[in-house]
């Protein structure tokens, strides 16, 4: 009897399926509560990723190789607050999914692809910022705009061709299996979680931790130098004083790869004790929303420590961006 009363109460994702799975009800003030902060972080995430790529494609001033980075790590953070979030918010509130095989399968390529092109981005910001602070005076021949477009385009190519090997065995919703119709589980074999962990995640953050070791290094050496200016030094040191401006960026930079390691480290540490990259855990589901969160502190950092930022923004939001001459304001010429 107390079977039967189970299968009169339950509810389906899909009653009119047979092999439709049990929909779980998610309405406690809790998962209202979630509801709500999660949709405020979405289009926090949303608003403050435009903010940074209208600046940077605005404003003349900050057309530069290394902003061109921030600007495609901002793209790719706004994919993530306008597709991902919303949909793990929708998985969150029902249990349900309602995008069939072939969403689960396109969504789960965009995810995986978004967030691998974010960790590709910051793995150039540290080439970028390395080769300013180590090597300054050929910087601005080494690394052009032009060739710097050209190596955002080859990193996301790569990041797209990885994910699609990843996901062979997922890419056509024929391959996709799940145990009932309105679940989306994507199944990954643990060869390829190695693979992806020794890919995309110990080798990128290795580099990226060995070359910013070089350039705090490096950028301390500098700021002994200015002081030695500031007091009186020989004037032949006074050119090192500009390098002060690519030593504030390396340790601003510097800052969101480490959130970024912080958010990431506890996933895939995760990721090899699981059979699948979508489980239902709420471990599962906290991790991977600390990997989205991710894209929301980005340009917070922004604008905590960069002036252009702040300026930009203010011009934004004031609406003088329309005016004729306002992609070439000056934005903050004393610190940028």
């Amino acid at each position: 009897w107390t079977h039967l009363w189970q299968n009169m109460t339950a509810h389906y994702c899909f009653p009119d399926n047979n092999s439709s799975c049990r929909k779980e009800i998610r309405t406690g003030p809790i998962n209202i509560f979630l509801f709500f902060f999660l949709s405020f972080v979405s289009v926090f995430t949303v608003l403050l990723n435009l903010l940074v790529i209208i600046s940077i494609s605005h404003f003349k001033q900050l057309h530069t190789p290394t902003n061109l980075l921030i600007l495609s790590l901002a793209v790719a953070d706004l994919l993530v607050g306008l597709i991902v979030m919303p949909v793990k918010i929708m998985e969150l509130i029902d249990s349900c999914w309602y995008l069939g095989k072939l969403g689960c399968c396109v969504l789960s390529v965009i995810n995986a692809l978004l967030l691998s092109a974010s960790l590709c981005n910051l793995v150039l910001i540290a080439v970028d910022r390395y080769i300013a602070v180590t090597d300054p005076l050929l910087y601005s021949m080494r690394i052009t705009v032009c060739k710097m477009s050209m190596m955002i385009i080859l990193g996301w190519s790569f990041c797209l061709l990885f994910v699609i090997m990843y996901f062979n065995d997922n890419l056509l919703p024929s391959q996709v299996s799940t145990r009932c119709y309105g679940e989306c589980i994507m199944v990954i074999k643990l060869s390829w979680l190695i693979v992806d962990l020794v890919v995309c995640f110990l080798t990128p953050c290795s580099v990226i931790l060995v070359l910013y070791s070089t350039i705090f290094c490096v950028a301390r050496r500098q700021a002994r130098a200015v002081r030695a200016v500031r007091n009186g030094a020989s004037k032949k040191h006074e050119a090192k004083l500009s390098n002060s401006s690519e030593t504030k960026a390396a340790k601003t930079l510097g800052i969101i790869v480490f959130v970024y390691l912080a958010c990431w480290i506890p996933f895939y540490v995760s990721s090899l004790s699981v059979e699948s990259d979508a489980s239902k855990s709420i471990v599962w589901t906290v991790l991977a929303w600390l990997l989205c969160i991710n894209s929301s502190v980005n340009p917070l950092i922004y604008a905590i420590f960069y002036p252009w930022f702040r300026e930009s923004a203010k011009y934004i939001l004031s609406c003088r961006i329309f005016e004729s001459s306002s992609s070439r304001f000056n934005l903050v010429p004393d610190h940028f």
